[in-house]
């Protein structure tokens, strides 16, 4: 397999995979799936613990140490506290992170941190009890944050909110939640509202955009001050609060797309390589594995797909083609 990097024709360095574990979630975010209707893959059609595991290790043999559990929403994935463990206990992974809603998180944060877990990314939109039924069509608020307060007590110290930003919604949200991160020690991330939704809804006027982001926070609460990222490659950029009090990040997909710095490649839930969240094409990792293909077929197929990388998405162009899966089914 080599010890060659994982690069693209642009020369960009791939270190971080993000696994998506289902398609399945527990709420039904407007901007990401139907109410109703929604086809899921087949339980047999999604990869086992071991071959995810498998795929890590082969992962971690081309640069990657850096990996991120999605779904769909993870913690409806059974027993996905012993795929943590396995995936923290492969030698090379330096950085484990899960990305959920929250609405399992009272049951699952002590066990997630007993198995290795450390880092929490949980999505939530706003602190509204009545703005959040009408994004998630859920009544779940209290248990995200009971599942966030839990989180803390169990051990969590690396703990980021995500927020999509839709313009004309959460505006109201925008101050409470970076208030509420900054008492909690929390960092709260803005997300572009991005051409994913299941539904076609998504237009660039309805994109609540960055700057508008933080000249709001900047005159509600302190001025922002941007503050260099350890890693440039990181899709958030970051700012502290003037005051001394807590950071912001903000994913600014739209108005100022971060491709060519981009290190992430991702894999779905039903076994789909993909070196991008827009991507059209995907190569199947599943049918290889379950084919008897060896390790360095594997890895080969890898570098294959990073090796034909396009140099972004487009999204502000005539160009741009919305990928044919939705984000639940891609994985976030």
């Amino acid at each position: 397999m080599g010890s060659a990097p994982l690069l693209d024709s642009f020369g960009r360095v791939h270190d971080s995979l993000r696994i998506s574990v289902t398609d399945r979630c527990n709420i039904r975010c407007f901007y990401c799936m139907p109410e109703t209707g929604v086809p899921f893959v087949d339980h047999k059609e999604i990869l086992s613990f071991e071959e995810i595991e498998r795929f890590v290790r082969i992962a971690v043999t081309l640069g990657v140490t850096k990996v991120r559990v999605t779904g769909g929403e993870p913690l409806v994935r059974r027993g996905l506290p012993e795929l943590i463990r396995r995936l923290a206990a492969v030698p090379g992974v330096q950085d484990l992170a899960l990305t959920t809603n929250g609405v399992l998180l009272p049951e699952f944060a002590a066990p997630l941190y007993e198995a290795g877990l450390r880092r929490l990314n949980v999505h939530v939109d706003t602190l509204d009890r009545a703005r959040f039924l009408q994004i998630t069509r859920r009544d779940d608020l209290d248990k995200v944050l009971t599942g966030l307060a839990i989180a803390k007590q169990a051990g969590f110290t690396r703990i980021k909110l995500n927020a999509v930003a839709v313009k004309n919604l959460v505006e109201p949200d925008i101050v409470p939640l970076a208030l509420y991160a900054r008492e909690n020690g929390f960092e709260i991330r803005y997300i572009e509202f991005m051409p994913l939704d299941a539904q076609g809804l998504w237009d660039r006027s309805k994109v609540l955009m960055a700057d508008e982001i933080i000249a709001h926070l900047s005159r509600e609460i302190s001025p922002l001050i941007a503050v260099p990222d350890p890693d440039s490659r990181a899709p958030a950029t970051e700012y502290a609060f003037a005051d001394g009090v807590g950071q912001v990040g903000v994913i600014a997909s739209v108005s100022r797309p971060f491709c060519l710095n981009c290190n992430r490649i991702r894999i779905t839930s039903d076994g789909k390589l993909r070196y991008c969240l827009f991507a059209i094409e995907e190569d199947d990792v599943k049918s290889l594995m379950r084919g008897g293909a060896s390790d360095d077929e594997i890895a080969a197929l890898v570098r294959r797909n990073i090796a034909g990388k396009w140099e972004g998405h487009e999204i502000n162009s005539a160009k741009f083609v919305a990928p044919p899966r939705p984000m639940y089914s891609i994985g976030g």
